[in-house]
């Protein structure tokens, strides 16, 4: 690992997908689970499932304070970088560091891998939109593409992000890597369609080569063919980067379902909710107050003000 890994984690950029993100990276370049074979980051020099403290936590939250508070014009936080972010034994601390202390959403973009594993889970209940990949649901076309470290299997990964979308309170968005002859023919979309569905996100995003790949083989896939291979997963919502409909992913779900979801996990006064959501507070009493008379939500009053639960 570089001797000063943190001087290089962080940097402003135009995501097609996020609007304009900081980056995050928490691992040295190229440590992941998976050595896929269309990344355009390389290829993976170090293919672990290790779960560590790859660099100091607090160097970067303290990090992260210095540009946070300087108020820069974000949509949003991203841990993604050149490796997998959940690696990282830290990165639930450094977000629920960033939720606790500034306003900005946060985004993990990750390979699923490791979402088996209920700490690596629980570790990111606090992010906005978690985009996990799933570029096969066969096992044998899993292994030539994401060519995945020995002790992942395809089975375990698909249950781990299924049960990741059960018990996640904010959007989830599946992203599925296109290779033309590999995952687009007709018995691997139908495979990856109903793993989509069981999975349950709220989006599924298909996307394609847009830089070189690891691979030189690997080729970019035609936007007019993903907008037939959209249709194999209905009724789940489905974008597709270069179409006329293709907008910049929102970063939160309707504003009831994310009031449900924040206090679902911890009560919160009217004052909290606006300020952790970024809303008036005239309108999420409002839906707060619909809520409650609809039987869904309950409030109980403290010292602090009056706090509202889901029932």
């Amino acid at each position: 690992m570089r001797e000063k890994p943190l001087q290089y984690c962080f940097g402003p950029v135009q995501s097609r997908r996020l609007g304009v993100s900081l980056g995050v990276d928490l691992v040295p370049h190229k440590t992941c689970t998976l050595n896929c074979v269309y990344c355009e980051c390389g290829r993976t020099t170090l293919l672990t499932d290790e779960i560590k403290e790859y660099v100091p936590t607090k160097d970067v939250i303290q990090e992260l304070d210095s540009i946070l508070r300087q108020n820069p014009l974000l949509d949003v936080v991203t841990f993604s970088g050149s490796g997998e972010p959940t690696l990282h034994s830290g990165i639930g601390t450094i977000i629920d560091h960033i939720k606790s202390n500034y306003r900005y959403k946060i985004a993990v973009l990750t390979n699923g891998t490791l979402l088996w594993n209920k700490d690596v889970r629980r570790r990111l209940y606090n992010a906005d939109i978690v985009v996990p990949s799933l570029d096969a649901a066969t096992e044998s076309t899993f292994k030539k593409l994401c060519r995945p470290h020995i002790s992942l299997t395809l089975n375990t990964i698909i249950e781990g992000i299924a049960q990741f979308k059960k018990e996640y309170g904010g959007l989830l968005i599946l992203e599925i890597f296109i290779v033309p002859g590999i995952n687009d023919l007709l018995p691997e979309l139908q495979a990856l369609a109903d793993a989509a569905r069981f999975i349950q996100p709220h989006r599924v995003q298909l996307n394609y080569l847009d830089r070189p790949g690891t691979e030189q083989w690997v080729k970019k896939a035609r936007v007019v063919d993903l907008t037939t291979y959209a249709k194999f997963f209905t009724p789940i919502p489905v974008d597709i980067p270069g179409t006329p409909l293709y907008r910049v992913l929102e970063l939160s779900l309707p504003l009831k379902e994310m009031i449900l979801a924040t206090i679902e996990r911890r009560p919160s006064t009217v004052e909290d909710l606006a300020y952790s959501l970024g809303k008036e507070t005239h309108i999420v009493e409002k839906i707060l107050d619909e809520l409650t008379q609809q039987g869904i939500v309950k409030y109980y009053d403290e010292a602090r003000g009056r706090f509202y639960r889901k029932l």
